[in-house]
């Protein structure tokens, strides 16, 4: 959202109307439409009878110890918002994690955001961010991950689970690409379930796992959140196994 001044207004109302319909967290980053992203969520919320959960992200080139101070309060100027709740490393860089944790940790202590986490992390990134000073303060790793993108399978998802972290995933359907998927569409009219729905709860199956779906659409919106309501049978589990195999053994991140 956010990279066309024409569609703004569609995808404020889009944000509002999922407020009202039940989502509780907001995901953006500086990155999306270059801010502008972050600009239509903070006209949304402008109206919304409530506030939701935030989360937005920050570029790895402006993750030093002034540099992520200084986006932040952007970020928070965009959103119109004094708190950022969660707010994310978007993917590894230069910057050593020392210096990251240093500035998140000044906009805890400001206010300016109420916990820290990263994005697009394997599993040897995420024991070296555990091993550094203050790393073990990391909530939760957005990551690609979904019916036909299984990597964090293999490595990440058991390392987080030691660590009690949930994982953060993003494009839960695959950009939208699982919607002309034969065998999904195949397995969810078997089960009497929309494909959409049903790549949505296979995501959300896990208790340590929750996902950050994006549409600009109320009936799709509607849907997601049937989606989490959803529950399913062990035969429908063992059928999309089937379609979409676990990762092989050293799996390696994927990201979009």
């Amino acid at each position: 959202m956010g990279e066309s001044a024409k569609d703004a207004s569609a995808e404020s109302r889009a944000i509002a109307y999922a407020l009202d319909a039940g989502m509780r967290l907001v995901d953006t980053a500086e990155m999306y439409g270059a801010g502008g992203a972050e600009e239509v969520l903070g006209r949304a919320l402008r109206g919304a009878s409530s506030r939701p959960y935030i989360v937005s992200k920050v570029y790895p080139y402006n993750a030093s110890r002034q540099g992520v101070v200084e986006a932040c309060e952007d970020s928070l100027r965009r959103l119109g918002v004094d708190q950022i709740d969660l707010y994310l490393l978007h993917w590894r860089g230069a910057v050593p994690f020392e210096e990251t944790i240093e500035g998140f940790s000044l906009l805890m202590e400001a206010g300016k955001i109420g916990a820290w986490g990263v994005s697009n992390f394997d599993a040897e990134d995420m024991a070296e961010l555990w091993a550094t000073p203050g790393g073990e303060a990391c909530q939760t790793n957005q990551v690609l991950y979904n019916l036909k993108r299984r990597w964090p399978e293999d490595a990440l998802l058991p390392a987080q689970k030691a660590h009690a972290m949930p994982l953060m995933a993003y494009s839960p359907l695959n950009q939208g690409g699982l919607a002309d998927n034969a065998a999904l569409d195949r397995i969810a009219v078997e089960a009497g379930i929309d494909p959409m729905h049903l790549a949505l709860a296979w995501t959300l199956r896990r208790d340590d796992v929750f996902a950050v779906p994006k549409s600009t659409h109320p009936a799709r919106i509607s849907g997601f959140l049937a989606a989490a309501e959803l529950e399913m049978a062990d035969d429908v589990l063992a059928a999309l196994d089937g379609a979409f195999p676990p990762p092989a053994l050293g799996a390696q991140l994927e990201m979009l």
